[in-house]
């Protein structure tokens, strides 16, 4: 039996970080998650590492389009925070950042990692970036390593 699985470790993967700027004391701690793990766990160089800001979680889609587009990159990883309020907006902008984030990884076919939190309150946005629930935007940035080696690997087969 041939078992594909992806390694984390992606010492010359070339990664763009998009992060949206709304909600930026979130997101700078996801930030900083995503960058510790793509240079320490993931070994991956610094100069391999493009940070492009954008205004919000509702503008991530189009930006990671064009970087995808770009055929630079062999991974995005997407970071913001959507905080839910009195009124609709959260569902239309955590919506549309989630489905055409996940229409770009499909349609462009490079791995683009949800680092985008959809919280109910400052509270639970906070623990997602770095205390009591961990660092999602760490994760995000293993999430897009381990799909760049997997994705070699079936291409290997």
């Amino acid at each position: 039996m041939n078992i594909l699985e992806g390694a984390v470790a992606a010492p010359n993967a070339k990664i763009a970080v998009v992060i949206a700027r709304f909600n930026s004391f979130i997101n700078e701690s996801l930030l900083e998650g995503a960058v510790d793990a793509l240079k320490r766990i993931g070994q991956v160089k610094d100069d391999n590492i493009t940070l492009v800001r954008v205004p919000g979680a509702y503008e991530l889609p189009l930006v990671a389009r064009r970087l995808a587009d770009s055929k630079k990159f062999d991974a995005i990883v997407a970071l913001g925070t959507v905080i839910r309020g009195g009124t609709a907006h959260f569902e239309y902008v955590a919506g549309e950042a989630s489905s055409g984030l996940g229409q770009v990884a499909v349609q462009a076919e490079i791995p683009v990692a949800f680092g985008v939190l959809t919280t109910e309150n400052i509270e639970q946005a906070i623990e997602r970036a770095g205390t009591k629930a961990g660092n999602k935007g760490a994760e995000a940035a293993l999430v897009a390593l381990e799909m760049i080696n997997l994705l070699n690997a079936i291409d290997n087969v």
